[in-house]
């Protein structure tokens, strides 16, 4: 996960909730990567909140990724910290070869072993995919246009996955060298505008139709509505064994505004922030 000081408190409930439903949580290892100035304070927080917990904080130098960054559709998609899962594989130890990467803005509400032990069937990333999807949401007019660019599609299943739950064979990302072709996307949509969204589509470029796919339960994503307005959303039918605020909305800011959704609701009990005066209210 990452670790930031405007999501500390999506963090933290986060965290909680993997604590809660996990049936051995002593097994559980987190790897946060921050900011060098915020580390001694996030490491602080963390110690303090959760005196038993097995982690370490990794520095993620932001100049990695800035001149590489181009200008999204929402700020917060631009931010350093959200590349970070491109470099995870470099960060983390070698000693490491599987982890599962997480946003800040979920709760697993499922002991997280069960993904942990997902059969990758040697594939390099495992997530919920949804397939006929239509790609041309993700990528504009420019991309489209270009017979070198869309050959890169064909082929290829129509596959959408969400980047904020995955599981990763580090491994594997390392000898495929792919944190240099995420890069490498990166520099085409700096000098050609290929696509409107942050971090996501060089991943649906690289992998798209080529993941293990896992059940959808473990990521119902878009609880936070829209990148625009994040309006409210409603559950999507079945089993859940994680809940995503993906999108503008966010289930802390919502509940402080006092006009949360329905579903915010259900990130409340894990909010370790949450302040006399709601409990008063309520």
């Amino acid at each position: 996960m990452t670790l930031d000081t405007n999501y500390l408190r999506g963090t933290m409930a986060a965290v909680f909730s993997l604590l809660q439903h996990s049936t051995c949580p002593e097994n559980l290892s987190f790897h946060f990567l921050s900011l060098a100035h915020f580390e001694n304070d996030l490491f602080s927080s963390i110690k303090s909140t959760f005196p038993y917990l097995n982690f370490k904080i990794y520095q993620f130098d932001p100049n990695l990724v800035r001149s590489k960054i181009s200008k999204s559709i929402r700020e917060a998609l631009d931010q350093p910290l959200n590349y970070a899962r491109i470099y995870l594989a470099d960060i983390v130890p070698l000693s490491v070869d599987r982890i599962i990467y997480l946003d800040s803005d979920l709760v697993v509400v499922d002991d997280i072993e069960k993904l942990w032990h997902v059969d990758m069937e040697g594939k390099v990333v495992a997530a919920p995919e949804y397939c006929h999807a239509n790609f041309t949401h993700y990528f504009t007019k420019t991309f489209w246009s270009d017979p070198v660019l869309v050959k890169v599609l064909e082929g290829k299943r129509p596959c959408y996955f969400n980047t904020g739950v995955m599981v990763v064979d580090v491994d594997k990302w390392r000898k495929g060298l792919y944190t240099q072709k995420v890069e490498e996307w990166m520099t085409v949509q700096k000098q050609k505008r290929i696509y409107h969204l942050g971090s996501l589509p060089p991943f649906l470029l690289i992998f798209a139709g080529d993941i293990k796919a896992v059940n959808h339960r473990w990521n119902q994503h878009g609880l936070g509505g829209d990148n625009f307005e994040g309006r409210c959303r409603t559950l999507h039918p079945g089993p859940i064994s994680l809940l995503h605020w993906s999108g503008k909305g966010k289930p802390w800011l919502r509940l402080d505004s006092r006009k949360p959704c329905i579903v915010d609701h259900l990130w409340a009990p894990y909010d370790l922030y949450r302040s006399s005066k709601h409990s008063l209210d309520e």
